[in-house]
């Protein structure tokens, strides 16, 4: 089940490349990094003067975007895959690359539920659910909902529930429908789940069940502006890793 799309007010849309000023900053980045991503950009701003414009999607329509021409300067991903698509494209800056974060993929349900499970090979989820649906990104194309479906699937999971997942266009959407109550229980990040009061934390995936949920971040080949090197490092700074995990991010790779 595909879902229609979910109006998530916190996710800034991907505008036309008329909407961005040239000499504006701007970064695509990865729907569950809105909040953290957003106090560092003001911080950046706080510290050289300058201003930077944050649209946030899911990876898989941000990368498209840009193999479509859209005006980035900086990309961040929520996987691998959507940034090796790109490379390949020869769409990033050489020696631009770099594995910015790590996170996890944790069960979520509404804030005032009160059930209970340990997430092990082959527990209970289909029970857990009974007539209700699973909240989860599309598990084709976003990075969340491929990381679940990949965790479901090796802890013997997926086929007692395939036919129960409202799959949504970004980690946010799904995190709403759980929040709005609109389905019992949904997979996002462990950074989405502590954004949103309205969730709370089931149990998580272990590391083991999916492929690392690595967050990439890199420079646009097409970028005209030089300040999008200096915002990379600037994300790969001290201060900023202060941020990232104070939101709960793992924070990969040796600070500036």
């Amino acid at each position: 089940m595909v879902l229609a799309p979910v109006f998530v007010p916190v996710l800034a849309p991907v505008l036309a490349k008329s909407a961005f000023a040239a000499d504006s900053l701007t970064v695509f980045a990865a729907a569950s990094l809105k909040e953290t991503l957003g106090q560092i950009a003001d911080d950046w701003t706080k510290d050289t003067g300058k201003p930077v414009k944050l649209s946030f999607a899911a990876s898989s329509a941000l990368a498209k975007q840009i193999d479509e021409g859209a005006p980035a300067d900086v990309f961040i991903s929520a996987d691998l895959n959507w940034m090796d698509h790109l490379q390949k494209g020869g769409q990033l800056v050489d020696d631009s690359r770099v594995n910015l974060l790590g996170n996890r993929i944790v069960l979520v349900e509404a804030a005032n539920a009160a059930a209970t499970t340990q997430i092990k090979p082959d527990f209970d989820l289909a029970g857990l659910l009974g007539t209700g649906r699973l909240a989860m990104g599309n598990v084709a194309s976003v990075p969340a909902g491929i990381y679940g479906k990949a965790a479901l699937t090796s802890l013997g999971v997926w086929d007692s529930v395939k036919d129960k997942i409202a799959q949504a266009d970004n980690v946010r959407a799904a995190l709403l429908l759980v929040s709005r109550q609109e389905a019992p229980f949904g997979i996002v990040y462990e950074t989405d789940a502590k954004v949103d009061p309205g969730v709370k934390i089931v149990d998580r995936f272990p590391e083991s069940s999916h492929p690392a949920i690595i967050y990439p971040a890199a420079v646009v080949k097409t970028s005209k502006n030089p300040d999008a090197k200096a915002f990379l490092d600037y994300l790969q700074s001290k201060k900023a890793a202060q941020i990232f995990n104070q939101a709960g991010f793992t924070v990969l790779g040796k600070t500036q």
